[in-house]
C-alpha cells in the first residue's frame, strides 16, 4: 500500500481509535500454493491487544496455503467515496479539468498466523469474539461439552494473527487548502450516498488536527 507523507496517520492512536470504533471486518490475504493465485478470505475480527482472533470454516481451502507460509496480511478498509473532478478542480480551471479520486481510510496488518486446533483454545477464542460482538451476553455458554457450540467446535479452525507491522492511510486530500477539503466535506454531506457522511467527519477530523498541510 503506497502511502503519501500527507495520507500517513498521524500517530498509532488514531488507526487503532478507528479500528475501535466499529471497524472490525476485513480481508485475510494469504500468500497461494505454488501454480494457485493468492487466497483473500473477508471475515469479521476482533483482537486480544497484540492478536488479531479470527476463525474461519474447517473445508476451507485457505487452510493448506497458510499452513505452507504463515505470513498473511490482514486489511480493514472504510469511510471511502468517489470524489468527482470539478469537487477538486482549482478555481483558476474549468470544473471539468478537476481530476477525480478515492477517499479511504485503510489499515493494513501483516501477521504471522498461528492455526489454534485444540477444543479449548478455540473456544477462548469465540468467547473473544462473542464479547465483542454480542457484549450483552445474549447467547449460550460457549463451552466446548455443550450444545449448541460444543458439537459445532470440530468443524472450525481458529487463527491467532501476530501483528509483526501495521501501515495506516488516510487518504483524504490533506495536502490541499483548509477552504478546499471543508468545501469538499460538505458536498458530501450534502451528497449523502453510501459512506459519504463517515468520509466527511473523517476529513474534518483530519483538517482538525492537521489543519494547513506542513511538510
Amino acid at each position: 500500500m503506497f502511502i503519501q507523507p500527507w495520507d500517513a496517520s498521524l500517530d498509532d492512536a488514531e488507526w487503532q481509535s478507528w479500528i475501535a470504533d466499529g471497524h472490525d471486518f476485513g480481508q485475510l490475504s494469504v500468500n497461494g500454493l505454488p501454480g494457485h493465485p493468492p487466497a483473500v478470505v473477508p471475515t469479521h475480527f476482533t483482537t486480544d491487544g497484540s492478536h488479531l482472533l479470527i476463525h474461519l470454516a474447517r473445508p476451507n481451502p485457505v487452510w493448506k496455503a497458510i499452513e505452507h507460509d504463515p505470513h498473511v496480511t490482514f486489511t480493514v478498509i472504510g469511510d471511502y467515496a468517489f470524489i468527482p473532478g470539478p469537487w477538486r478542480a482549482k478555481p483558476d480551471v474549468p470544473p471539468t479539468d478537476g481530476v477525480p479520486t478515492s477517499y479511504y481510510a485503510a489499515v493494513q496488518f501483516a501477521c504471522r498466523a498461528h492455526i489454534i486446533d485444540d477444543p479449548e483454545a478455540k473456544a477462548e477464542l469465540l468467547r473473544r469474539q462473542l464479547a465483542h460482538f454480542q457484549p450483552d451476553g445474549d447467547h449460550a455458554p460457549m463451552d466446548v461439552d455443550q450444545p449448541p457450540y460444543g458439537r459445532m467446535l470440530p468443524g472450525i479452525r481458529g487463527l491467532r494473527l501476530e501483528v509483526t507491522e501495521v501501515r495506516a492511510k488516510f487518504k483524504y486530500d490533506d495536502h490541499k487548502p483548509v477552504e478546499h477539503r471543508t468545501a469538499v466535506a460538505d458536498r458530501l454531506s450534502e451528497r449523502g450516498q453510501g459512506l459519504d457522511a463517515p468520509t466527511a467527519r473523517q476529513q474534518l477530523r483530519r483538517l482538525d488536527r492537521i489543519g494547513p498541510w506542513k511538510p
